[in-house]
């Protein structure tokens, strides 16, 4: 019998990157500030307002002078403060 040892390394680091994926993903709630990565236009407040989760990556959103949109959650991140 063979062992295959590239797909026993492989195995393991998807497993380690996953778990280093899990414990850094920030949790959002309703009622907090995100800045926004995607602009919906040139003019829009570059900050929107989390109103609710529709999924674990879609939130309803509302942006100052630009009104209500779902935004997935690779347009937004944490506002750094």
């Amino acid at each position: 019998m063979k062992l295959d040892f590239n797909k026993v390394n492989r195995a393991v680091s998807w497993s380690r990157e996953s778990t280093i994926v899990q414990t850094q993903k920030p949790s959002f709630e309703p009622g907090n500030w995100v800045k926004l990565l995607e602009l919906p236009s040139p003019y829009s407040f570059e900050e929107a307002l989390l109103l609710c989760s529709l999924s674990d990556d879609k939130w309803v959103a509302w942006i100052p002078d630009h009104g209500e949109v779902v935004l997935h959650a690779r347009q937004f991140c944490e506002i750094s403060q």
